[in-house]
């Protein structure tokens, strides 16, 4: 299978050229991605989203994430992105109906990896239901929601732990309920600041 080619930045966020996804990540390129956020509201509670990745993937298996993200491929535009939510989810959204919360960079490095990130980031606000979604299991193995006060205690420093619920995808392939305690450190590990980015653009739409 061919690698996959993204275009690569300078400090700047000037365009530089391209490099496969390995050595992106190798040498701490910095390089674009999609970040989508689902948010509803329901009975006068607002709540946020979080994918399970997948057990079987290389970076942060089984770790809560952000609903749905991806790299933006060299010969992308951030207008492709929604392309991830359809593919890790089975929803399909349209680019017009995403808020746009601007590109956050950040920086984790976690053992080999190094990834540099300017992540294009939206919100995806409307109606769902976890009977809507369609998982791309090598990639997701579950979906949850916490009520998003209680997301952002956390991310804030107010609360050690929050609740989540939804379901994920067990190793036969059944969809089974998900209902339990998680804290910090079931998160996928971006920065603080992303996070608290995240909780600050949410709270302004």
């Amino acid at each position: 299978m061919e690698e996959e080619m993204l275009r690569i930045f300078d400090s700047n966020r000037t365009a530089v050229g391209t490099a496969p996804r390995h050595e992106v990540h190798r040498l701490g390129y910095w390089h674009e991605t999609f970040h989508c956020w689902f948010i509803s509201r329901e009975e006068e509670i607002d709540y946020i989203y979080l994918q399970i990745r997948s057990e079987s993937k290389k970076e942060y298996p089984g770790l809560l994430d952000i609903t749905a993200a991806g790299h933006l491929l060299a010969t992308e535009t951030v207008h492709d992105g929604v392309r991830e939510v359809k593919e890790e989810l089975g929803i399909d959204v349209t680019f017009e109906e995403l808020a746009s919360l601007g590109i956050i960079d950040y920086s984790v490095t976690t053992g080999d990896l190094i990834d540099q990130e300017l992540a294009n980031v939206y919100v995806y606000n409307g109606a769902l239901s976890l009977d809507d979604f369609a998982l791309q299991t090598e990639e997701v193995s579950g979906v949850v929601r916490a009520n998003f006060k209680q997301f952002s205690a956390l991310w804030l420093g107010e609360l050690e732990e929050i609740q989540v619920a939804g379901f994920e995808i067990n190793k036969t392939g059944n969809r089974v309920s998900v209902d339990k305690i998680v804290t910090k450190i079931n998160f996928v590990a971006h920065e603080q600041s992303y996070y608290e980015a995240i909780i600050r653009g949410i709270n302004k739409l």
